[in-house]
């Protein structure tokens, strides 16, 4: 089961996914909110943190979340300080009860990573792409629209169109056609 903590909350943070299973597991820790009590409605421990990657909107609760649950954090730069195990492009995670492949995706920032499980049909796309077309912006640091536009074909390429749920860094979720959004978002990124 996916369950954005952040819904509804009204500070600066990006969505926060708590996935239960085999492998209990948050997607990002979001930022600005006490997203521990929000984890201990639904679970008394977790197993892993995986960071999408690590602007503060998506890692300001990491020190919350790891003294609280006494979990480790799995991120694409393990020289980052709010990253204790480093996740290699390509490499295979379990979140709840599925295998995802790591795909290191910069372009939004450096160590960018989306996380693709083609049995379950879903995505954690992190700031790469949203609903309805859109994607990162690229006038951050590390921010870059060529190599953003390389990762959104990566991205692309690597699911396809029986893709039933994608989860975003900001906004809602997509779960009607989300591989159109990704498609959508390739070609708005190489217009503006």
């Amino acid at each position: 089961m996916i369950t954005n903590l952040a819904q509804g909350v009204q500070a600066f943070t990006s969505n926060v996914f708590l996935v239960t299973g085999d492998v209990t597991a948050l997607v990002d820790v979001g930022a600005n909110f006490d997203v521990v009590s929000r984890i201990g409605e639904h679970t008394d421990e977790l197993d892993r943190v995986y960071l999408t990657h690590t602007h503060p909107d998506h890692v300001g609760n990491v020190a919350a979340v790891t003294d609280g649950f006494d979990v480790a954090v799995w991120g694409f730069d393990a020289d980052n300080p709010d990253v204790d195990h480093a996740v290699e492009d390509g490499e295979t995670v379990e979140i709840g009860d599925d295998s995802y492949v790591a795909l290191h995706t910069p372009g939004h920032k450096n160590d960018h990573l989306c996380f693709y499980s083609r049995g379950a049909g879903v995505l954690f796309a992190g700031d790469l792409v949203f609903a309805n077309g859109g994607f990162g912006r690229t006038d951050l640091a590390e921010g870059h629209r060529p190599t953003l536009i390389e990762s959104l074909d990566r991205l692309r390429e690597a699911i396809d169109e029986e893709l039933s749920e994608m989860h975003v860094g900001h906004g809602p979720s997509v779960t009607q056609r989300p591989y159109d959004d990704v498609e959508l978002a390739g070609r708005a990124a190489r217009m503006g």
